[in-house]
């Protein structure tokens, strides 16, 4: 795989500072059993890493301590890791919200039969990737037969609350474009993806949110393959909105990956750009209640761009669509 993050370093981008820590989003490990084209976390069936007990239940200190509100979880296929039920249903007795960021196919594997009942009986809001509504272009980027999954897993889901605005059982399906290319307006889309999945499949959803493509990982390396990139990082930079700035979301966050350390965001972590202390030493979990990290400089790079482009991108959508 090609390697993107040397290309990404020096920037112009704007300088942010961090706020109030509000959400823990945590790569619970790198296992899944998708090879999505997209993936910017190089996840897939052959990784191994995994968070151990022992971070997990650090985690859960730092949530209980710093009053965390949100526990967003992702990998891989978060549901993967064998302490994934453990810590939602830790997180939920300390009324913390939990998304889990789900692939759908996920639920049918060796194990996760349950796993779709375990979701709802804690009230999980289930974010879902479903990158188009149509089985071609799912299937196309994600592996064959990975779009009937998803339909059939979604049709469980509803049977059991999920998408049907009740506001314990969140159901929000994602899209992230097909190639090197913005996503078209959330909200346009999100009417689409009603008619289509509603009217043809009965399959029926919260909202929709559109996310940008990043170049790193899997996603980055193929565009180098095709002699992309620069074309795409212009289009980034040609699109930056500075009021998108207002509602990036590293600054409410901090990205933790499986070995517990902690970034300004997933794709941070990914380019392994770590919040450190004034030694230049990367932080833990466990440092998080011994450092101010209110007013703390976000770590930037050239990616950054992406979050900031035309409608704005965040892993809770288009930052348009924030109040």
């Amino acid at each position: 795989m090609l390697d993107t993050a040397p290309l990404l370093q020096p920037t112009s981008f704007p300088k942010l500072e961090r706020h109030h820590l509000t959400t823990l989003q945590v790569n619970i490990g790198l296992k899944c059993n998708l090879q999505c084209q997209h993936c910017h976390v190089d996840a897939g069936p052959r990784r191994t890493e995994e968070m151990d007990l022992a971070t997990v239940k650090q985690i859960l200190t730092v949530i209980k301590q710093q009053k965390i509100t949100t526990l967003d979880l992702t990998g891989g296929a978060p549901e993967l890791n064998p302490h994934f039920k453990f810590l939602v249903a830790e997180a939920r007795k300390l009324h913390c919200h939990v998304i889990d960021r789900c692939n759908l196919t996920v639920l049918f594997e060796e194990g996760q039969q349950e796993t779709a009942q375990f979701l709802a009986d804690h009230q999980v809001e289930i974010v879902a990737s479903l990158p188009c509504y149509l089985e071609e272009n799912v299937d196309k980027q994600r592996g064959k037969g990975v779009f009937d999954g998803s339909i059939k897993a979604l049709r469980i889901l509803n049977q059991l609350g999920y998408g049907k605005a009740n506001p314990d059982l969140i159901l929000t399906l994602v899209f992230n474009p097909q190639g090197a290319e913005l996503p078209p307006p959330q909200a346009a889309l999100e009417k689409d993806y009603r008619k289509k999945l509603g009217d043809e499949l009965g399959i029926t959803f919260d909202r929709l949110i559109t996310i940008t493509n990043m170049p790193i990982k899997r996603f980055g390396s193929m565009l180098l393959s095709k002699n992309h990139f620069d074309d795409y990082l212009n289009t980034l930079k040609e699109a930056y909105q500075a009021k998108n700035l207002d509602n990036v979301m590293c600054k409410n966050l901090i990205s933790i990956d499986w070995q517990g350390f902690i970034y300004d965001c997933d794709f941070n972590q990914m380019l392994a750009m770590p919040i450190e202390n004034q030694q230049q030493k990367p932080l833990h979990i466990t440092d998080i209640n011994n450092y101010h990290l209110k007013g703390m400089e976000i770590k930037i790079a050239e990616h950054c761009y992406g979050c900031t482009a035309g409608q704005g991108s965040s892993c809770s959508g288009a930052l348009a669509h924030i109040k």
